[in-house]
């Protein structure tokens, strides 16, 4: 299954990419600072094909004109995904465990799930993955951080949100395979923190997570917030 969405590449000498390269990242006049940012760009993409459609996400197979060479990469093809950072009035952070097949561990992660509802926000896909997998609710919502989770190999991007002010969600959900043995835990956030530091908790939405909260409490301590 082939997408074309160009007919011939872009002649070398008209190639941006050597542009972007060298634009310079805004900087922070105050204190002579560079402030660096992820860049958009867009190369010109000769050729798409779909290798394999899978039950979740998909692999897609581009050839795209970049630097002056037509250059060839595999990729999964990602709807991304929402996760919450949920603490409650003692600064716990909630966090489940769960079995993940591909690394064979069953690892700690904050609640999240993929963006595979159509025309739900992130902000939704959150609230609705905190009652699925906690039966909680929040009356307080914040957005955190958004990452590229694996920009080498997927176009993932997971947003997380802060909650609070949680409570009981009406009734329970029911959960099945890897999910239906999670297990929760209330851990303080300072040991979460500890957690990811010691390598003990090493998924990556997780560490995000729980290190941007952190961060969000000091800089509210700080400014007497």
């Amino acid at each position: 299954m082939t997408d074309e969405r160009s007919s011939s590449p872009q002649p070398a000498a008209a190639d941006p990419t050597r542009a972007a390269v060298e634009t310079s990242a805004p900087s922070d006049a105050s204190e002579g600072i560079r402030v660096l940012q992820d860049e958009p760009f867009e190369p010109p993409i000769l050729a798409s094909d779909l290798v394999y459609r899978g039950h979740v996400w998909d692999v897609r197979d581009d050839t795209l004109a970049y630097g002056g060479a037509r250059i060839q990469r595999q990729y999964v093809d990602h709807p991304g995904a929402a996760a919450v950072v949920a603490l409650d009035d003692d600064d716990r952070v909630l966090l489940i465990q769960q079995y993940r097949h591909p690394i064979r561990h069953r690892d700690w992660e904050v609640p999240a799930g993929l963006l595979d509802v159509a025309g739900e926000s992130p902000l939704e896909t959150a609230r609705r993955e905190l009652a699925e997998e906690a039966d909680l609710v929040a009356s307080s919502w914040e957005p955190l951080v958004s990452i590229f989770t694996t920009p080498g190999g997927n176009d993932e991007v997971v947003h997380l949100f802060l909650a609070r002010g949680l409570t009981p969600s009406e009734g329970t959900h029911d959960r099945a395979d890897e999910e239906a043995d999670i297990r929760i835990e209330w851990v303080p956030l300072r040991e979460a923190v500890a957690g990811v530091l010691a390598g003990r908790l090493r998924n990556g939405i997780l560490a995000v997570g729980v290190l941007a909260a952190a961060e969000r409490a000091r800089a509210g301590e700080s400014s007497g917030a």
